[in-house]
């Protein structure tokens, strides 16, 4: 029998190891507007919150903000395929969920193409009925707004009996604003002391403790 009645994903982090692929479209990004890199701490730093907020972080509310959005997106998708890799055993987790009729929804603040294609390039797109992206929301993650709609669509179960698994303190925060269960997992691009300290509900280091929380 599954632990919950629906389980909400991350994606960047947790499902997908895009880590490659975002540090590169943002090096990317940056030298082609002549501006100065940024450590990869910074950019990583930022995970889990919108382009948007992350490029009005470096150039200010009255920088080419939405000229920069355009060129990671663009650049990010021509090199996609090459860069992104999943994480070893969670795409079996998600597929043995599926397997036993879960219902699985995907709650992202990367847009609806890109993550579209995370989803292609794992060959998961068929088992999550519900996608929210970041071009679904006003407010992204950690509002709790995301995993909301996300609940909506799903047919509103109770959210003490929804998890949300990612590898963000966004995701953290969100999930306890929305009431369901949280689990953060080690091994995307969260510190995992930062983590801890978020207090969520679980802790997964590796595929085999997701799997066991959940199934």
């Amino acid at each position: 029998m599954l632990r919950y009645d629906a389980f909400l994903f991350d994606l960047d982090g947790t499902l997908l190891d895009s880590i490659a692929l975002i540090l590169e479209s943002y090096r990317y990004t940056l030298a082609a507007h002549g501006l100065p890199p940024r450590s990869d701490e910074d950019v990583l730093s930022g995970l889990g919150t919108t382009l948007e907020h992350q490029f009005t972080r470096w150039v200010g509310p009255d920088g080419p903000v939405q000229a920069l959005v355009d060129t990671y997106i663009a650049h990010n998708l021509e090199v996609h395929d090459r860069l992104v890799t999943p994480y070893p055993g969670v795409t079996e987790v998600v597929e043995a969920l599926h397997a036993a009729g879960a219902r699985l929804a995907v709650v992202t603040s990367k847009r609806r193409r890109g993550a579209q294609a995370g989803l292609a390039a794992l060959g998961l797109a068929e088992c999550f009925e519900v996608l929210v992206a970041g071009d679904d929301v006003t407010r992204a993650k950690p509002d709790p707004e995301p995993v909301r709609l996300a609940l909506s669509q799903l047919g509103d179960p109770a959210p003490a009996r929804v998890v949300f698994v990612g590898d963000a303190t966004h995701d953290v925060h969100a999930g306890q604003a929305a009431g369901v269960v949280t689990v953060a997992v080690t091994w995307g691009a969260g510190r995992e002391d930062a983590l801890v300290a978020a207090k969520p509900d679980h802790i997964a280091r590796d595929a085999a403790a997701l799997r066991a929380l959940l199934i």
